[in-house]
């Protein structure tokens, strides 16, 4: 049954009109409403309709459940909006590098990185991509811990950049830049200086700590932080997002370890307090990827 429906799958995605039709059954598996996709998509919701029976009808599988309230997707439509996604992700992915190569230097490139560094590293970062290559395009986005390889495996971006030692087969990296930790309290806090951290007074903080993601090195680091004084902290709050916890640091909720890359965003009413703990920033790249783009940003980074 399965190998049934992917060679129908195979055959519908590289013809034209299928792929039409596949954008509408990935439309439809997103929203679930007929007329708010069919809005979406800029199409009636009859047509729209009748492009999912079609699609059905030539894949020989039902994809959607439908009453008169509900639409969800059947186990086989599952299945194919998990692969379809991949496929028309790289799909659009080469045709996009199509373009560049035709283009030249011109193109998009999406790159993630950390909060910590927006107001640091990634403006002269960018100042030197957008003088070496100004036609081109570039998104910045950010990407919780535990989404980056996946985007970035699956061209969602092209570039990501991290606090994480990566061993990913197929993923490249290399370290750009290093900054150290930094105890973060409110200028009305008693601690001013590192001498003035003790095993004894920090038991007696409440943390607002990153969220701890399993197997990430930036994580372990702040642990060894913590074991160097011989101590659990008392976590109040986790938190993905640096500049969150500035804001509840300052609110006095809390003390916080961030990156010392934070002092440069401008946060008043804040000590920085620089601990002995280095962080890594790293960047990484798709190792198979020959975007042209990408080739050219990367040797730009790396030069000497």
């Amino acid at each position: 049954m399965i190998k049934n429906v992917i060679k129908s799958f195979i055959n519908a995605y590289f013809a034209l009109m299928d792929l039409q039709r596949i954008k509408y059954f990935l439309a439809l598996s997103e929203q679930l409403h007929y007329w708010k996709t069919a809005e979406k998509v800029s199409i009636t919701q009859s047509a729209l309709s009748r492009q999912i029976q079609s699609l059905e009808n030539e894949l020989g599988v039902q994809l959607f459940e439908r009453n008169k309230r509900n639409v969800k997707l059947t186990p086989a439509g599952k299945f194919l909006k998990e692969k379809w996604e991949v496929e028309l992700n790289e799909l659009e992915y080469i045709h996009q590098f199509a373009k560049q190569i035709h283009l030249g230097e011109r193109g998009t490139i999406t790159i993630a990185h950390p909060d910590s560094i927006s107001a640091s590293i990634m403006p002269d970062m960018l100042a030197k991509i957008t003088q070496a290559f100004p036609q081109l395009q570039i998104k910045l986005v950010q990407v919780l811990y535990e989404n980056q390889l996946d985007f970035l495996k699956n061209y969602k971006i092209d570039l990501v950049i991290t606090r994480d030692i990566n061993s990913e087969p197929g993923i490249r990296a290399k370290k750009i830049y290093a900054d150290h930790l930094a105890l973060v309290v409110p200028l009305t806090h008693p601690f001013q200086v590192f001498e003035d951290l003790s095993t004894e007074n920090l038991k007696q903080q409440k943390f607002i700590l990153p969220t701890k993601d399993e197997g990430s090195s930036y994580s372990e680091i702040i642990q060894a932080l913590f074991k160097s004084y011989d101590f659990a902290p008392d976590v109040f709050l986790h938190s993905e997002f640096g500049s969150t916890i500035i804001a509840l640091v300052r609110k006095g909720l809390g003390i916080a370890i961030l990156p010392d890359s934070y002092m440069h965003h401008q946060s008043p009413g804040l000590r920085f307090i620089p601990l002995p703990f280095k962080t890594d920033l790293l960047i990484n790249w798709r190792a198979d990827d020959h975007n042209p783009v990408l080739a050219n940003i990367l040797k730009l980074l790396f030069e000497e």
